[in-house]
């Protein structure tokens, strides 16, 4: 006597409208690289892209997610390769023009990947840079919080991450997971797109146990969809119980080389040679071989009903990670290939699946009918997504100079701290929106007044068991209106919430004046996802302090040489490197400017812990003269030392201006008069020279107020950095240079000693001055 036959039986007609969509967002997303491939001209040859099989793993967990579970409030960043699904989606719910779906990867159309700020339909999270944008909603959720908390309605939706298992290898992952903040943050949820495929080949190891006892031991629910209805009816049959174990014992690749195989070959291997090869063979028998290719092929991850239980099943007390089983390539000719990554469906293997999803491939664009459940599923679907227009409320206003002039030794690392604190006397409702945040550096960085000041931020109060201790200094006072936000030692993780703080004012209508303060040796380490928050539209300021071989005993492995020229480069940013505590006022004030606006950019300040005397910034005491000298330090230079007939000049920066003016002093001792000039901003100097030569809409005026053509001379460029930094400053004038800087790793040592081994002491100048002056004689 048969079985009887294994199928879909208790399927409602809901769930075949919702089935129904499914197949034409597969459609759609798979249709939509075609076109960009094989059917768009293409005079170059380049590759075009795009990731059929990457995005079809995906589709059956977003439409389940956008049509059946997601609410207004919540957010969604969406795994890059999926970007096509994300389009498809869109363009059912009558959020992206048809027009689009022929421009994947066009100049002016679809980005290749998700973006907030450059695609024409509604992306919550840029995502691309593998790991980073997994983890933007994390960063994403504390913000909604920390506003929410300022000044409330900023709602309470979730926060969910589509990402594919192999951004589970980015250490940023893990850094994230494991900061101590997010298990308090109950709106997050990631669902992993476990088809254990990379881009080379079938993961043999994807140790999903492992990686889901890392996210319950850091305190997350988590939840597996393994197998789908088909499997599990097929497991409650004789034999079954020996099938579940053999699947759930088999190696990856030997998996996914059954998900190739007919009907034949899949009983042939399917057994295999183990003590229940015989039950397993027989149970297979019983299935025809339409059922046998299919159920092989059914996991949870496609189960739209599972994927329905799984969301309904989700704690918001506590982050959730899904863990859903599912096939690369799912509904393509390329299913379960190990080299189906960038693979591409022929024209015949598009009509075959068109065919099978009830499609057209000459009018792949069609929309359902009108008259269709279908559509009026997408039209409930984009009602009930539908977001309010949320208003801009714009910046604070800043002062431009808070009026102290500095005297005696001071640094301008701890100038920082200082400015914060006066602004909340000066500008108090400005102050209320600064946030700071560093990655376990407040007291080294001269936060400590600030962050007694304001408070240190939680999702909820914490006791301060350090209250009545006369000693402490630093007073760790924890609750939701504080003002600073303490991370673990993982800088990543400092500039995504960076990234996501400066975004408030876009994404919640409110804006934040962000502020992160971390040493400048690992901005590097930052680097890329800090650039690409910048790319997603967050405007921050990013401290990098202590910075330089000005760092003297702390040694070579904590001294930064390269980034001065990164904050020349960085797109979305101005840089500022100032050599005294007024300058770094003016430069963090027009910073502070820049911040929450359509037009506005993020910051990079390079501070120094070097104490220099401030009375050699020779602050003017005129009103109208020290306005004029401001305007020049946040338009990147002045001068600061000025003679009759200069016969070389001498441009510095940052910690080294002292030993550029003592050079000064000496040199007119022996008849070389020397101008010096105090380098502010490479950037927006760099910026200028660019204007002046057509390329871009800087404003200039700045090269001719401090390197006017009838005082061009021979110039010495000097910076505790890489000398190239600089070195561009001699085609303002086209005049003969040195550029003197750090290009070897450091050493422990005082600062003479250091400054001295690199070529940035005074006399090193003094020698670079006399050779240009000589040959120019």
């Amino acid at each position: 006597m048969s079985n009887p036959a294994i199928g879909l039986s208790g399927t409602t007609a809901e769930d075949k409208v919702l089935r129904e969509v499914e197949d034409r967002v597969l459609w759609l997303s798979t249709a939509i690289i075609h076109h960009a491939n094989r059917v768009r001209p293409n005079q170059s040859g380049l590759k075009v892209g795009g990731h059929q099989a990457s995005s079809a793993s995906m589709v059956s967990i977003m439409t389940a997610l956008w049509f059946r579970h997601l609410r207004p409030d919540d957010r969604v960043s969406v795994k890059p390769h999926a970007s096509p699904v994300l389009h498809a989606i869109n363009y059912l719910l009558g959020g992206l023009d048809a027009g689009y779906l022929t421009r994947l990867r066009e100049f002016g159309g679809l980005q290749s990947y998700p973006s907030r700020v450059k695609d024409p339909d509604p992306v919550d999270y840029s995502t691309g840079s593998v790991g980073i944008g997994a983890t933007a909603p994390i960063w994403g959720a504390l913000s909604r919080r920390y506003v929410d908390g300022l000044v409330g309605g900023a709602g309470t939706g979730r926060q969910y991450s589509l990402l594919g298992d192999a951004e589970l290898d980015e250490g940023a992952v893990w850094e994230a997971v494991l900061d101590s903040a997010v298990a308090e943050l109950g709106e997050i949820v990631w669902i992993i797109d476990l088809n254990r495929q990379s881009l080379d080949r079938v993961v043999p190891k994807i140790a999903a146990d492992k990686l889901q006892g890392m996210f319950t031991a850091a305190g997350w629910q988590v939840i597996t969809l393994k197998y789908g209805r088909l499997l599990q009816e097929l497991f409650a049959r004789p034999g079954g119980g020996e099938l579940r174990r053999r699947i759930d014992a088999m190696p990856n690749p030997e998996y996914q080389r059954l998900l190739r195989c007919g009907a034949a070959e899949l009983r042939q291997r399917l057994p295999g040679d183990g003590p229940g090869a015989g039950r397993i063979a027989e149970l297979v028998e019983q299935v025809d071989d339409t059922t046998l290719v299919d159920v092989i092929a059914d996991l949870a991850g496609h189960d739209l009903a599972a994927l329905d239980e799984a969301f309904s099943a989700i704690d918001d007390t506590r982050p959730t990670a899904i863990f859903a089983y599912t096939i690369k390539g799912y509904g393509q000719a390329t299913k379960g290939h190990p080299q189906n990554h960038s693979a591409l469906l022929s024209d015949t293997q598009l009509r075959e699946m068109a065919l099978r999803v009830g499609a057209d491939p000459d009018e792949p664009w069609r929309s359902f009918p009108d008259d269709s459940p279908a559509h009026a599923l997408c039209v409930r679907t984009a009602q009930r997504l539908r977001r309010q227009d949320i208003p801009q409320v714009a910046p604070p206003g800043l002062p431009v100079d808070i009026g102290r002039t500095p005297s005696g030794m001071a640094t301008t690392q701890a100038a920082l701290g200082r400015v914060l604190l006066d602004l909340t006397r000066e500008a108090p409702e400005a102050a209320r929106r600064v946030v700071t945040v560093s990655p376990d550096v407040s007291s080294s960085t001269n936060l400590g007044g600030w962050v007694n000041k304001a408070g240190v931020w939680s999702a909820t109060e914490r006791p301060n068991w350090f209250a009545d201790d006369s000693e402490t200094i630093l007073h760790w006072r924890e609750r939701p209106t504080g003002q600073h936000i303490e991370l673990g030692i993982a800088e990543v993780n400092l500039v995504g919430l960076l990234g996501e703080l400066g975004a408030t004012w876009s994404r919640w209508g409110q804006p934040l004046l962000p502020i992160g303060v971390l040493y400048d040796p690992f901005v590097e380490r930052a680097l890329e996802p800090w650039s690409y928050g910048i790319y997603a539209g967050g405007q921050s300021i990013l401290i990098g302090t202590p910075s330089g071989v000005s760092l003297a005993p702390e040694g070579g492995a904590h001294q930064s040489i390269k980034t001065p020229s990164i904050g020349l480069e960085q797109p979305g940013c101005v840089s500022y490197e100032p050599a005294f505590v007024v300058d770094t006022e003016w430069s963090l004030l027009a910073s502070l400017a820049r911040l929450g606006r359509p037009d506005g950019c993020s910051a990079y300040l390079r501070l120094s812990t070097r104490p220099v005397d401030q009375t050699l910034a020779a602050v003017p005491v005129d009103p109208a003269a020290r306005e004029r000298r401001r305007r020049h330090v946040v338009a990147g230079a002045y001068l600061l030392r000025r003679t009759d007939r200069p016969a070389v000049g001498i441009a510095a920066m940052g910690a080294v201006v002292p030993e550029a003016l003592a050079a000064a002093e000496r040199l007119e001792h022996v008849g070389i008069a020397a101008d010096v000039i105090c380098v502010t901003s490479p950037d927006l100097l760099y910026r200028a020279v660019r204007a002046r030569q057509g390329h871009g809409a800087a404003e200039s005026w700045i090269l001719d107020q401090v390197f006017p053509a009838d005082r061009a001379t021979p110039l010495v460029t000097v910076l505790d950095g890489h000398p190239h930094t600089l070195a561009f400053l001699a085609t303002i004038n086209r005049v003969p240079t040195t550029a003197l800087g750090v290009t070897r790793f450091g050493q422990s040592g005082s600062l003479e000693d250091v400054y001295q081994h690199h070529g940035l002491d005074t006399d090193s100048i003094i020698r670079a001055a006399l050779d240009l002056a000589h040959r120019n004689a």
